[in-house]
């Protein structure tokens, strides 16, 4: 068998089940010029939460006679608020045409119990989400010794001291700085979790790459540098690495 056909045999993708977090807009009434205030008074309390907030709208609720639904105007209203429909709740025909219509998937109405959501808490919870945790700080990791080619090493949590040359081919990693007080000829990778106040200090840059927070130059470039071969210190000012005399 090639080694295309053994590919093509090989599955590209799996089906998993998932417990998404989906807000429900309940529309007790068919105004879509209230909806549009209404909702923008909401939005003026917790503007977070209505950021990109995937939605199900729910015209299960309206009464029968509220007449047709203009269903692109109602979701283009939540969209200017922030809110990314995915699917309506319907029970109407009319209703349920129209997502067909526009190749809007529709669900049953649901029988489970739903309670009211407050923005403000919402926004909160979001936010919560979105703050990642304070990182663990730990001691600075101290090098004495040279790091030959081939070796790794790494200061998870903190920063890293070497006092001894680094030879080519050999690896820093950081969480925090790097300071390598000799010869840096190796790769140095500081703030390697994103840390972009994170430092690179050695006595005498002769790095292969050197890099912080993901952003980095290699050996080309460093060459080119007035500063290669010379005490420096790195930093990282937006995309751009800094390179400056120590």
């Amino acid at each position: 068998m090639s080694q295309n056909e053994s590919q093509e045999q090989e599955p590209v993708f799996q089906l998993k089940g998932s417990m998404l977090a989906i807000t429900v807009l309940e529309l007790a009434r068919n105004n879509l010029e209230a909806l549009d205030r209404q909702l923008a008074a909401k939005v003026a309390q917790a503007p977070n939460f209505f950021s990109n907030t995937p939605l199900v709208l729910a015209l299960d609720k309206l009464p029968a006679d509220s007449g047709a639904v203009d269903l692109p105007g109602l979701m283009r209203v939540c969209r200017q608020h922030g809110l990314r429909t995915l699917a309506i709740r319907a029970n109407r025909i009319e209703d349920i045409a129209a997502a067909i219509a526009i190749d809007l998937p529709v669900l049953p109405p649901s029988g489970a119990r739903e309670r009211a959501l407050d923005p403000l808490e919402g926004e909160a919870a979001k936010k919560k989400a979105e703050t990642p945790p304070e990182p663990t700080v730990k001691p600075t990791r101290v090098i004495t010794t040279p790091v030959r080619g081939g070796q790794q090493i790494y200061a998870p949590g903190g920063d890293l001291v070497v006092i001894a040359p680094v030879s080519p081919g050999a690896e820093l990693l950081a969480d925090g700085n790097i300071h390598v007080y000799g010869p840096l000829r190796g790769r140095a990778l500081a703030g390697i979790k994103g840390d972009t106040k994170a430092r690179i200090f050695c006595q005498q840059m002769g790095a292969e790459l050197i890099s912080i927070a993901g952003q980095y130059k290699v050996s080309e470039d460093l060459r080119r540098d007035p500063l290669w071969g010379t005490s420096v210190q790195v930093s990282l000012s937006g995309d751009v690495l800094n390179i400056i005399r120590l």
